[in-house]
Order: structure tokens, then sequence, then C-alpha cells
């Protein structure tokens, strides 16, 4: 599994939405932006990612480390940085 593989399969999933992936193997960290976050906790914005990606979680993809962000909390995280 490529890391471009899984960007494509969440950003097709969850749309208008924004990842950021990295890692190799079966080991990975994505970051995704999207507005369909805004009314939801962040389990259930996990739960949508995971969602995207479905049997790859239980096969390819051993550890995905998972930061989302409604577009305004990244226009302040990345101001923070």
């Amino acid at each position: 599994m490529q890391a471009e593989q899984i960007k494509q399969l969440i950003e097709a999933g969850i749309p208008g939405c924004q990842a950021i992936v990295k890692g190799e193997g079966d080991h990975f960290e994505a970051t995704v932006i999207s507005a369909a976050f805004d009314a939801i906790g962040m389990v259930k914005q996990h739960q949508l990612v995971y969602g995207t990606l479905g049997d790859l979680m239980q096969a390819e993809i051993h550890a995905l480390a998972l930061r989302t962000y409604t577009p305004e909390q990244w226009k302040l995280q990345s101001r923070l940085q």
C-alpha cells in the first residue's frame, strides 16, 4: 500500500476534503481537513476517515496515526507553526 493510494481513498470517500498522507509499508500518518467535521466530535471524525479505508484497516494498513481538522482549525494550526 502506498501513501498516495490512501490519500486518494480518503479524498474519494469524503468529498471536498484534503488529505496529507505519509508513511510506507503498513505504517502511515494522515492529516485530513474537511468541512464535514464541523458538527461532529473527534471520535466520529476518525470513524468517518477509517470508513473510507474499509477492510484495508484490517489487512494492508497496520497503523494509521490520524489528525482531523475543520478548515478553520487547520487555518489556526497553520498559523501557529
